[in-house]
């Protein structure tokens, strides 16, 4: 919605009342017609803040404004014209405890002009990392207009082209993009720093805090309200799902797109063998005959593979079985011998940090394959071969599409959101991943976060069963590329399979769905088109049974009345 809390009922902010001719100073002529508002005017906004990306920076108080740029659009979804309006600045988070202004949070919001707000649907997206900006999934997926990439080619240099968006979700919802602190033009106000937000609960937290303040400021506490989140997005989402029932705030939907739900399965090697073998399947390099001709059932199979005989495999290595070792092959397109040199583990690493498999599969031809998604090739020899294999904008995947990326971005925002900035955006933040506290108390009281020796154990499946028990109207969508090797779709539906979620009921309100794509599916035209499909299905069952819906304002209110004070709940 318009930044300005008059522009909830459909009127921008600034608009100004058609004045009414009289022919009394003329009487020869006639009257024009009566208007009720002028065009609607755009409202450029130049920001001249300095919003600093490292851990102790922070702005000034006095620098703690809410103002945004305004533009006025339309596009075409399904042969209707959709005019909405596109909010582009800032809101002032408050420290839950004081009340006092704790950070100032960059977003976009696109909101559908002239609809009722109680039966509208709000959409609330965000990247992981942790450290992204939400600029990925703002430019990729589901805004009004995205990006033109060659995926799973290289997008070549500019110049490069945007489009509206046919697969936009802004006719079923209004979509709010929103940047973490320390990402984008989001920053602490001091007294507070950066680094007070960067940490599992804290970061779920001051989003909790911005979504509280967005439908204020926007007279929309009663739409229907749903999460969308990618990578370690997901796991955010978990967290805030649950903070946000406990402040009074219960979802119709979350949809968690490309999961890590559970840090200790990272690199296990029975959720990622289906994602090895729809890699080698989609190079052609596959020892089965006949090739399968359908990837979801081929994935069923080897599916069924990794958890019985290869998992047993793993197990008594070096102790090995021959028939097992030669299925293995033919799955991954890897040699006996080199298999059995890595001990079987599809999923190892090399000592620089570079994936075995990526690096091997297309060896001969001096290729790897990208992480993320591994249909998309890069030389792996010479200087190529040797950046840095732990930074995500060097693997093959972010290669390809970070030039449209970073062109088109800096020229939507500038020139067609009318939003300008003093500031450098920040769209990936090394320092917040670097300086992130993974410590998570879960909703029974318990530690998900960290070991006592340091490590990353980072467990959010439990908050996501601990809010669905609770609110048994939740529908949550599992989305996810079958070519994702950083987020691997079989070990996400493990982790979802071994969630404490027991209820039967409850359960079915869990789906998972999945295409032909790479971590980020909506790069990925057809598998874009279908997720739209499988999200408007959920928008349906989410919103459409009024009887649930009650029950979700009836919890609502409940939980508003109780505040925060809600008891843990044990291994819900």
């Amino acid at each position: 919605m318009n930044s300005d809390p008059l522009a909830a009922s459909g009127k921008p902010a600034g608009a100004e009342d058609a004045t009414m001719a009289t022919a009394a100073k003329a009487p020869a002529k006639k009257a024009p017609k009566k208007t009720a508002t002028t065009a609607k005017k755009d409202q450029p906004y130049f920001d001249p803040v300095a919003y600093g990306n490292g851990p102790d920076d922070a702005v000034q108080p006095t620098e703690a404004d809410e103002n945004a740029a305004i533009t006025h659009h339309s596009v075409t979804i399904g042969g209707a014209k959709i005019a909405y309006t596109a909010t582009v600045g800032h809101l002032v988070t408050v420290d839950p405890s004081s009340s006092k202004p704790s950070a100032k949070m960059f977003y976009v919001a696109f909101t559908k002009d002239g609809a009722k707000e109680d039966t509208r649907p709000l959409t609330f997206f965000y990247n992981g990392g942790p450290g992204s900006s939400s600029v990925f999934v703002l430019l990729g997926s589901f805004a009004p207009r995205r990006i033109k990439t060659a995926m799973p080619s290289f997008t070549p240099p500019a110049p490069y082209q945007m489009e509206d968006n046919p697969d936009s979700l802004i006719d079923r919802s209004d979509l709010i993009f929103i940047n973490p602190v320390g990402t984008g033009y989001s920053a602490a106000i001091a007294p507070n720093k950066n680094r007070d937000f960067w940490g599992v609960d804290q970061d779920a937290g001051s989003i909790a805090q911005f979504i509280k303040r967005y439908l204020t400021k926007n007279n929309r506490w009663n739409s229907p309200k749903f999460l969308f989140g990618e990578s370690y997005g997901t796991a955010r989402s978990c967290v805030l799902a649950y903070k946000l029932h406990e402040d009074g705030i219960d979802l119709n939907g979350v949809t968690l797109q490309s999961s890590i739900l559970d840090y200790r399965q990272a690199g296990n090697p029975v959720g990622a063998l289906p994602t090895a073998a729809a890699d080698a399947w989609y190079h052609k390099k596959l020892g089965v005959h006949p090739t399968p001709t359908n990837l979801l059932n081929f994935a069923e199979q080897v599916a069924e593979f990794a958890r019985t005989d290869y998992l047993n495999a793993l197990r008594k290595f070096p102790q090995t079985d021959d028939e097992v070792v030669e299925k293995l092959s033919e799955y991954t397109g890897i040699e006996k011998a080199t298999l059995l040199a890595w001990s079987l583990d599809v999923a190892a690493y090399d000592s620089r940090g570079n994936s075995l498999f990526l690096t091997t599969l297309l060896k001969s031809k001096g290729e790897s394959l990208g992480a993320y998604d591994g249909r998309v090739t890069a030389i792996s020899t010479g200087i190529a071969g040797k950046i840095d294999p732990n930074s995500g904008g060097n693997d093959p995947t972010m290669t390809a599409v970070s030039g449209v990326y970073t062109t088109m971005w800096n020229s939507y925002l500038n020139e067609q959101l009318k939003f300008t900035s003093t500031s450098s955006f920040t769209d990936l933040n090394d320092q917040a991943f670097l300086n992130w506290d993974f410590r998570h108390t879960d909703p029974t009281g318990a530690q998900k976060g960290m070991d006592s020796k340091g490590n990353i154990i980072l467990y959010t499946a439990g908050d996501l069963a601990a809010v669905m028990a609770l609110n048994v109207d939740l529908k949550v969508l599992s989305a996810n590329g079958m070519y994702d090797f950083v987020t691997p779709f079989y070990q996400t539906i493990i982790d979802l399979q071994q969630m404490p979620l027991i209820d039967k009921t409850v359960r079915q309100n869990l789906s998972a769905t999945f295409y032909p794509s790479g971590h980020m599916v909506y790069l990925d035209g057809g598998s874009r088109t279908q997720l739209k499909a499988d999200l408007g299905k959920m928008y349906d069952e989410a919103t459409s049974n009024h009887a649930a819906m009650s029950r979700i304002i009836a919890l609502q209110k409940v939980t508003a009345d109780k505040g925060a004070a809600l008891s843990p709940v044990g291994g819900a």
